[in-house]
């Protein structure tokens, strides 16, 4: 007796070889990519454990230091002498004035700092090399001591990295650790930490953020701006105030 029907059923008909090859090919790189993403999951799961480590060794870090400076204020108190803090090891300069009737040698150690723009900043190891540099620049600068909260506010909310000489936000720790990772430096706070105390990498951390691009304090400068601030100025020198600065600049 004939078919009732000429349409082959589904398992009558083959599939062509190209198809199968297709879909076994389509089936690996599937298998492949979940073992590659639960590889990634696990390494990143590890890695944050190692940021969250070194995090609270760092606030530790923070609190022994902060703890012994009380500790020697009150000594020095009731030995009835004058505790002296110690020299700041890093600045954080600011370019407060434009580029009109600049000699030649503070506009080419003002592009040495990277100052190039009214506003910019950029942290700068505390040496005896450049504090004759900013001594020679210092009308147009104001720079000073910044503390942990300083370093630690600018990073976090106006941090920029170079990355292929393009100026890219800092938004997670896999930026720092592709570009830094080489010198240990995998996060935020390690980056934080090296500024603050100025590591041995104090200067590639310091070249890989982009010059901090600051507004106009609020409430504006002083009526005298292009006066040294110990005259009632702006220009020169802050030491600690310019914490102050900072933060209205932020």
């Amino acid at each position: 007796m004939a078919p009732s029907t000429t349409v082959p059923s589904a398992s009558a008909i083959e599939v062509p070889e190209t198809l199968l090859k297709k879909r076994k090919q389509n089936e690996k790189a599937r298998e492949e990519r979940l073992v590659a993403a639960s590889a990634a999951r696990k390494a990143s799961k590890a890695k944050r454990k190692v940021i969250f480590k070194r995090a609270e060794s760092y606030v530790k870090e923070y609190l022994n230091k902060e703890k012994e400076e009380i500790r020697l204020k009150r000594a020095a108190r009731t030995a009835g002498d004058f505790y002296v803090p110690a020299q700041s090891k890093v600045y954080f300069v600011v370019r407060i004035r434009g580029i009109n009737e600049i000699a030649p040698k503070p506009r080419k150690i003002l592009q040495l700092l990277r100052l190039l723009q009214i506003n910019n900043g950029v942290f700068v190891r505390a040496t005896r090399a450049t504090q004759q540099m900013l001594r020679l620049v210092e009308p147009y600068i104001t720079y000073g001591e910044p503390n942990l909260k300083t370093v630690r506010e600018l990073i976090y909310k106006r941090g920029y990295g170079k990355v292929d000489k393009q100026r890219i936000p800092l938004s997670n720790n896999n930026v720092i650790e592709a570009n830094l990772g080489k010198f240990d430096i995998l996060c935020v706070e390690d980056l934080v930490h090296e500024i603050i105390t100025a590591g041995p990498n104090f200067k590639q951390a310091s070249n890989f953020l982009w010059p901090f691009k600051l507004s106009n304090p609020t409430g504006g400068w002083r009526t005298r701006k292009f006066k040294h601030y110990v005259q009632g100025g702006d220009f020169g020198d802050r030491e600690t105030n310019i914490n102050k600065l900072i933060r209205q600049m932020n």
